[in-house]
């Protein structure tokens, strides 16, 4: 039963009847009604007004009177102004109560046809996994299970950055400072004993960096910048700017402003000189740099020792992934596709795509497109990010035959993949139509932001470790689960914790930027996974206590209660807000759902008896319904990775 196929059909047979005219069926505007106003479905009659040459609110009686004598289910209307307000009968949402109360995955939608592959994390093999991960993981695998549930086929995959300088950093720096050490004797995660190098090397680069600037060497190169007045102007003007964001901080948190940070020679070697001097003059640069021309060369030492630390990466990320419930279909090494793209870039050369300029160098030419002049090639024959990333979409195509892929990367790259998109289209490419960017916003923490370098970034899995602490108090406070055994127990407050993490992250569109409050997160009041599952764990009490009835009786239960028939309304939507989540590629429409059904579920149990309902239809009636939604909460947490407790 479609009840809004029904009313659109309605609607095309009023309009034909009441005005002799032709309207089609997807032309009818049909939405839920808002909370504040009557109904169950609004029609919007504005459009008829021309039809009809009548006011909206008369066309709206008419049309909701031919509606209500000719359509079945169709119970009642009133009209506001140009809205006619539609209400469904009882007796349509007990049946489709019936229908579903039983059914796990009544909203899962046929298979499409199509495929589509989703690329999230892509981490690279120099650090943890950290909280912007977490978010990037997060909307990947909600997407991915949305879209499944949609009707796709969907192919999950990751590029791994496992080459480069960064990689080189912490090889170069476990060589100097490792002293032969290994996860296991240093008693660390493997991706956290990796990260801790890379920060060493940051740490050792800043002091050498530091021990440069005081010599002649380095005063000297400041003396010769200082005497360009155009550019000093400028960098006044900057630190200017700088400075006073820095103050306004400090004033609105109540710290301490420090002006001896914003010099104009902190400002030189902090901001402009300091990937120069790591070029030109840092020994552990050079060093760095040396390491790279080695692994590209296939040194048999460096890509040893290359194989043996991101081995230990590998470990410790899978450990994570296992911990978030993700796994992925196919993992792509940076080191494997850098090299493609160059002969699609010759041949779009051949074919007038591309152009060289005198230098060697080929480019490509969006202005168009309101986008720029792009380089694809360098003079010296080797790639940029564009051009492999041009390589590897086509090394996918051939892998997968997939008809969208859907990149999940932070909002930083906007540009870049706006770039890639336009010239896979211009390549001719038989998925370019299919191409999408997930963009997202990043993730800060109460405290501020994050940097990697300095070692100041919340690892993955400190985090999890910490919203799990927050949930275990926050179970002990409650003393809820103290008559199961640990392993039982601490089962629970897992699954309480990630969720909180999980839905805390989705719920806010990806867009956004946002902040991540651990203790907010698993607030049972707010608008939490906790708060979600509780609605879950209360219905599984109900049933529990219940035992096997007969829900026979539920076919005389002939009256709904509002809150009934609004709850039942709610289910009917689901498959509607899977399919707008996954045509959208926005896991947090499914999330609030979710919240929404479960507040308005916890509404209905703190007014309405259950077990004790005033007739044995009402019992079963409200047990069907408790099962209905109890089996849609799980399935749409489901989407969003999050798992749901028996018990809290």
């Amino acid at each position: 039963m479609n009840i809004i196929e029904t009313i659109q059909s309605g609607v095309v047979q009023a309009v034909k009847s009441l005005y002799d005219a032709d309207v089609t069926a997807d032309s009818v505007t049909l939405s839920p009604t808002r909370k504040e106003f009557e109904g169950d479905y609004t029609v919007v009659v504005f459009p008829y007004t021309k039809i009809a040459r009548k006011k909206p609110e008369q066309i709206g009686e008419e049309l909701g009177q031919y509606l209500k004598d000719q359509v079945a289910h169709v119970a009642d209307f009133n009209v506001i102004k140009g809205f006619l307000n539609l209400e469904v009968s009882d007796s349509f949402w007990a049946a489709f109560v019936g229908d579903i109360y039983a059914k796990e995955d009544f909203a899962r939608l046929p298979a499409n046809g199509q495929k589509v592959m989703v690329e999230f994390s892509s981490p690279n093999t120099n650090k943890p996994l950290h909280l912007g991960h977490i978010r990037n993981i997060l909307l990947g695998w909600s997407t991915s299970q949305i879209l499944d549930a949609a009707g796709y086929e969907v192919v999950k995959v990751q590029v791994v950055n496992d080459r480069g300088i960064a990689i080189c950093k912490s090889m170069l720096a476990w060589e100097r400072f490792g002293n032969a050490a290994t996860p296991a004797s240093a008693g660390q995660k493997p991706d956290h004993f990796v990260g801790h190098f890379y920060v060493k090397f940051e740490q050792a680069f800043k002091e050498e960096y530091k021990t440069w600037q005081a010599s002649e060497a380095g005063q000297q190169v400041f003396a010769a910048w200082k005497a360009d007045e155009k550019a000093v102007k400028k960098a006044e003007k900057t630190l200017d700017e700088k400075a006073r964001k820095a103050m306004a901080k400090a004033e609105r948190e109540g710290k301490g402003f420090e002006p001896a940070e914003y010099t104009l020679e902190k400002h030189f070697f902090g901001t402009i000189y300091k990937n120069t001097y790591f070029n030109e003059h840092s020994e552990l640069g050079q060093a760095a740099k040396a390491m790279l021309l080695k692994w590209e060369a296939g040194d048999e030492e460096v890509i040893a020792l290359w194989k043996q630390m991101n081995g230990w990466v590998y470990e410790g990320f899978d450990e994570t992934y296992e911990r978030l419930g993700v796994e992925f279909d196919k993992l792509y090494y940076e080191s494997d596709t850098y090299l493609l793209g160059k002969d699609t870039i010759k041949t779009g050369l051949q074919k007038g795509i591309f152009y060289e300029k005198e230098d060697g160098s080929v480019w490509i030419d969006l202005t168009d497109a309101k986008l720029d002049h792009k380089l694809v090639l360098r003079s010296d024959g080797t790639s940029v990010y564009i051009t492999q990333d041009i390589g590897t979409a086509q090394e996918r195509y051939k892998d997968f035959g997939v008809d969208k892929m859907v990149y999940v990367v932070a909002d930083e790259q906007d540009y870049h993949f706006k770039v890639l998109f336009e010239t896979l289209k211009r390549l001719g490419e038989p998925y370019a139509e299919g191409l999408y960017h997930l963009s997202y916003g990043m993730v800060d923490l109460p405290s501020g932001k994050m940097k990697s370098r300095e070692g100041t970034v919340v690892d993955a899995d400190d985090l999890m470790a910490e919203v799990i602490a927050e949930a275990r108090q926050n179970t002990e406070e409650r003393d809820t689960l103290n008559d199961l055994n640990t392993e039982e127990r601490e089962a629970i407050i897992r699954q309480i914790g990630l969720a909180a993490l999980k839905f805390f992250i989705i719920k806010v569109q990806p867009q956004k930027r946002m902040v991540f409050d651990p203790k907010e997160s698993v607030d049972m009041q707010g608008q939490t996974g906790p708060y979600v599952q509780n609605a879950y764990v209360r219905i599984q009490s109900v049933l529990r206590k219940g035992g096997e009835q007969d829900l026979q009786a539920a076919a005389e239960y002939a009256t709904l209660e509002t809150i009934e028939k609004a709850l039942a309304g709610q289910l009917y939507a689901f498959p509607v807000v899977i399919q707008e989540a996954a045509a959208n590629y926005d896991p947090s429409g499914v999330a609030n759902y979710c919240y929404d059904l479960a507040k308005q579920y916890h509404r209905f149990y703190h007014d309405f008896s259950i077990l004790n309902a005033e007739s044995d239809a009402a019992k079963a009636f409200r047990l069907k319904l408790s099962q209905a939604v109890a089996h849609t909460l799980k399935a749409g947490m489901q989407l969003l990775g999050i798992e749901m407790p028996a018990r809290m």
